[in-house]
């Protein structure tokens, strides 16, 4: 079934994504006009991502323990986390928070890591990676 619950927390993820790099984004006279400190900036764009990473575990064991594994849950899932990084990296990095070196060495993992599964399922064998 494409619409069940662990596909519905993974589209949640993605759409937490603008969000989360938003709040870093909101002018700072836009803060001045509502209830939310400047300085709250940086605690709410963490909540809202260690809640996209709450929904990946949720997403999973939700989908092993009632049985809601799916062809498209299974693509879109990697998907989302590898989303989630590379906003935050980007965000981070253009805070001047991290180094673009580190950040292009993290997102290159990704992106290994991503294609080496692609293509050991391409060849027919299930490992982890």
């Amino acid at each position: 079934m494409l619409w069940n619950v662990p596909n519905i927390l993974t589209v949640l993820r993605i759409a937490l994504i603008p969000l989360f790099v938003g709040i870093f984004y909101l002018p700072k006279e836009a803060m001045t006009l509502t209830a939310f400190p400047a300085h709250w900036v940086n605690l709410t764009a963490t909540l809202i991502f260690a809640l996209a990473a709450f929904t990946d575990w949720l997403d999973g064991y939700w989908a092993r323990k009632f049985n809601q594994m799916s062809g498209f849950g299974a693509f879109l899932d990697p998907v989302a986390d590898k989303l989630m990084v590379v906003a935050a990296l980007i965000v981070l990095v253009d805070l001047s928070r991290v180094s673009a070196a580190v950040a292009l060495i993290i997102i290159g993992r990704e992106i290994a890591v991503s294609a080496l599964r692609e293509w050991m399922a391409n060849i027919g064998k299930s490992s982890n990676v």
